[in-house]
């Protein structure tokens, strides 16, 4: 059984998002500062508030709309480490914007979604907190950055070796294997 369209879609956007900001965030942590790196780092900013939007609307419609069984071939294992990995997914995915909205709170520089709206700060600046919540904010990046790499590698196990259709029910133009 396949995922809902709109489960396939928010999917994909999140992990587009989450893949150009993680890039752009680690391209203009190497840049001096320069009118450049701000713009870079306001598109970064952008890029996590939509992230984190849009995982909330996930959350919401996956509460809404529960996810189909996994595959019956799925081992109870595989099972529990799915559970554990989906709530960290949406942990993280809410995480690492709020502790990047800190930082730039505790930095004194605002963070202002597409230029138009501007989101209040969440502390007064101060540069010891800034630097934690940075490293806060990489190192829960680099987490969230492993939770990908496992969560492929075990769609791509399922797919080419266990030949189960888990992958299938999240890319619409893979077909279901014949039984």
């Amino acid at each position: 059984m396949k995922y809902s369209a709109p489960t396939i879609a928010l999917h994909w956007i999140i992990f587009a998002l989450v893949c150009c900001g993680w890039a752009l965030g680690q391209y203009v942590s190497g840049l001096p500062f320069s009118p450049q790196k701000l713009r870079y780092v306001s598109w970064h900013k952008w890029i996590g508030v939509t992230v984190f939007v849009v995982a909330l609307i996930r959350l919401a419609w996956r509460i809404y709309r529960p996810p189909p069984p996994l595959p019956l071939s799925i081992s109870p294992w595989e099972r529990r480490a799915a559970a554990v990995v989906y709530t960290l997914f949406y942990v993280l995915l809410l995480a690492v914007p709020v502790t990047g909205w800190l930082f730039s709170s505790a930095t004194g520089v605002p963070t202002v979604w597409f230029g138009l709206v501007q989101l209040p700060d969440l502390l007064q600046r101060d540069k010891a907190v800034a630097a934690a919540l940075r490293l806060v904010h990489e190192s829960l990046n680099w987490t969230l950055l492993v939770l990908v790499i496992g969560h492929v590698s075990f769609a791509l196990k399922h797919h080419f070796i266990d030949r189960n259709d888990a992958l299938v029910r999240m890319l619409p133009l893979l077909k279901p294997r014949s039984r």
